[in-house]
């Protein structure tokens, strides 16, 4: 299946705000039931373990309102670990409401010095980029964390498409019935992410297949001494 770059209308809140509301509720319901925060909660876990950190800093991109990193810091927490959350996001209205620090910025050239924080994360962002887009955000990434660099996202693949398009009656927002299918089929696949990470600089790259067409992918960085 053919990548296929779609512009996708939550991107510039392209709706009345009641349909753009009615899309993130139907994100917020993805990302819990659907391998957002789950898939998450394991890479983290697994980061704190291999780093023998128990409390991690994370710099969460294209976070929106924050609920989906509040999400995975609580499940963590009941796991021992302790996650240390900041927001960043490119509009300062999808960050209203949210009582984590926040940021607004561009993932490509991210406003923080290297080394900022333990990890740097994102969920269901990077297919929004092209191929050169992404591995600058990943090569930035990798600058401003001190540990690793965790991407949860799709996994494009043509039976994925076919249940996006199936799901329309159960979403909430024209929105989402126009963006679910066009996030398939502008996702990459797994071999594509693995050698983005490789491309970016990663020392070592970790990829996990997850439950309905979701990858989560470990982008490791080089110890310093």
């Amino acid at each position: 299946m053919k990548r296929i770059e779609i512009r996708e209308l939550l991107d510039s809140d392209a709706g009345t705000p009641e349909e753009v509301a009615a899309s993130l509720q139907d994100l917020r319901w993805f990302n819990r039931w659907f391998g957002g925060v789950s898939t998450s909660r394991k890479m983290l876990a697994e980061v704190a373990e291999k780093s023998g950190r128990p409390s991690l800093s994370m710099l969460e991109v294209a976070a929106g309102s924050g609920e989906t990193a509040e999400a995975i810091r609580k499940d963590l927490e009941a796991d021992g670990i302790q996650l240390g959350v900041t927001l960043l996001d490119r509009a300062r209205t999808h960050l209203n409401g949210t009582q984590l620090p926040a940021v607004v910025g561009d993932a490509r050239a991210l406003p923080f010095q290297g080394r900022s924080f333990d990890v740097i994360s994102s969920g269901l962002f990077v297919h929004h980029l092209n191929p050169e887009n992404v591995v600058k955000f990943l090569r930035e990434a990798l600058r401003v964390s001190r540990v690793a660099v965790v991407v949860n996202d799709l996994v494009r693949d043509p039976v994925h498409l076919a249940v996006a398009y199936a799901g329309a009656p159960l979403y909430r927002s024209r929105i989402t019935r126009h963006d679910a299918p066009a996030s398939v089929q502008q996702a990459y696949t797994i071999d594509e992410m693995t050698g983005f990470m490789q491309a970016a600089g990663a020392t070592s790259v970790k990829v996990r297949r997850e439950w309905f067409y979701r990858m989560g992918v470990i982008g490791w960085k080089a110890r310093t001494t």
